[in-house]
């Protein structure tokens, strides 16, 4: 029973390892983006940042294993503005 308690215990470990891999920047950022296109978000910018960097933006994940983040901010589109204004 220990053995196959410890055999499940390894695999579990080994599953989840690639959870914690490190994954650039660039490719997380792509892959946000393309989960807001496919939601139909409009008007918006990812941008990467340093950890310990000090923003007010919201931040939609982390990438390089944790020391830089990406930060998402949605833009107000110029025809509403412009419709504000009035």
């Amino acid at each position: 029973m220990k053995t196959v308690l410890t055999l499940i215990a390894v695999a579990l470990v080994l599953s989840t390892g690639s959870a914690w891999a490190r994954k650039p920047c660039e490719e997380l950022r792509q892959e946000i983006a393309t989960g807001l296109d496919a939601k139909g978000v409009k008007n918006y910018s990812l941008t990467v940042l340093a950890k310990d960097t000090a923003d007010t933006r919201k931040t939609v994940g982390t990438c390089n294993g944790g020391t830089e983040r990406i930060v998402y901010e949605r833009a107000t589109p110029a025809v509403d503005a412009a419709v504000a204004k009035r």
